[in-house]
């Protein structure tokens, strides 16, 4: 049996205890809330760990992209919401054949876009249910105003193979009230109109323990929340001690006093900086950096640890951004309480299309 003591490095290791309590914490949340949680599985990209998120409360899943869409149903989950612009020949016939065999709603911003729908589902057994996209703070995709929002959710209605299904937002982090208040405009409007939104759905672990709240909002989307990292403890979502995901590397060179270098470069823990200093936190060593990232070497400033890593020291790491490291390795290790090791696989790795 493999324990965590035989890994070999780099390797992403999963606490099984810590993944479920978040899990346990989260869905407890939304009921209290009168909210349905829809966690993202951009996180994990695991059959296994989606599956267990239904089985503790979830009404389905979040996909970004159609290859993850795919991905979740194959596996059997058939409740799915697919938060991109879709758009082209080639990606609009695979959204007609995924919305033929799964319970399938999807996001459009634009009238162009809801025509690709309404073209390919032309003859459909059933409509395909859509949601406007609003822009609430972020600053990506999604209309600018809640009368914009009306406009598109009329030629939604309108549309014969397509169902207006109501709103969706990812905002800004720190953005909670703004989002509420603009998604509080959209659905009176919308309302006063004839459109009552059936969902209203938002999302993001950064604020997810503020923005599960009784109100406007029907449906919840957190990801990171599964495994948290250390933007999520910077946000203040969580502490060290609830990261259920960490990166296990060994220290390959101590070239200079102060400076150490680990086998765990950008193709390990990602350039994905999330606006923090260095590429993440050493919980068993928590004054030294890792200030750079090549490749494959990450280099630790080690100068003010005490009791630095030694040459062959494994080293754990909680990155800054989870969900980036999952999408690098074709295998994860779940951790248990009796110290075994087990391989999962990230089934929807490389799914980006």
């Amino acid at each position: 049996m493999d324990t965590l003591h035989s890994l070999e490095t780099p390797a992403v290791v999963i606490d099984l205890d810590k993944l479920r309590r978040n899990l346990a914490r989260a869905q407890s949340a939304a009921d209290a809330a009168g909210l349905s949680l829809r966690p993202h599985i951009k996180t994990h990209k695991s059959l296994r760990l989606a599956q267990e998120q239904i089985a503790r409360g979830a009404v389905g899943v979040t996909c970004q992209k159609l290859g993850e869409a795919e991905v979740m149903a194959d596996g059997g989950i058939d409740d799915i919401l697919l938060t991109y612009n879709i758009l082209g020949a080639a990606k609009l016939a695979r959204l007609r054949a995924l919305a033929d065999r799964c319970r399938l709603a999807v996001t459009c911003d634009s009238a162009p876009v809801a025509e690709g729908y309404r073209q390919v589902m032309a003859g459909a057994d059933r409509p395909l249910s859509v949601l406007v996209e609003c822009d609430t703070g972020m600053g990506r995709c999604g209309v600018q105003t809640p009368e914009a929002a009306l406009d598109l959710a009329r030629v939604l209605d309108a549309a014969p193979g397509l169902r207006f299904g109501g709103l969706m937002t990812y905002p800004a982090a720190g953005g909670v009230q703004a989002s509420r208040d603009w998604l509080a405009r959209a659905v009176a409007l919308l309302s006063d109109h004839g459109l009552p939104p059936r969902i209203v759905t938002t999302g993001g672990t950064p604020d997810i323990w503020d923005a599960m709240q009784p109100g406007i909002v029907t449906e919840y989307r957190p990801g990171t929340y599964i495994y948290m990292d250390r933007s999520q403890i910077a946000a203040g979502a969580c502490t060290s001690e609830e990261c259920a995901l960490q990166v296990l590397a060994t220290v390959v060179s101590i070239p200079a006093p102060g400076r150490a270098v680990i086998d765990a470069g950008s193709k390990t823990l990602t350039s994905d900086a999330m606006g923090l200093e260095g590429f993440g936190f050493l919980p068993d060593h928590p004054e030294a950096r890792i200030v750079t990232l090549s490749e494959e070497h990450g280099v630790m400033d080690v100068s003010r640890c005490a009791e630095p890593p030694e040459l062959g020291a494994r080293v754990r790491i909680i990155p800054n951004h989870a969900c980036p490291v999952s999408n690098l390795f074709d295998t994860v290790w779940l951790l248990d309480p009796e110290g075994g090791a087990t391989p999962l696989r990230v089934d929807a790795r490389g799914c980006v299309t």
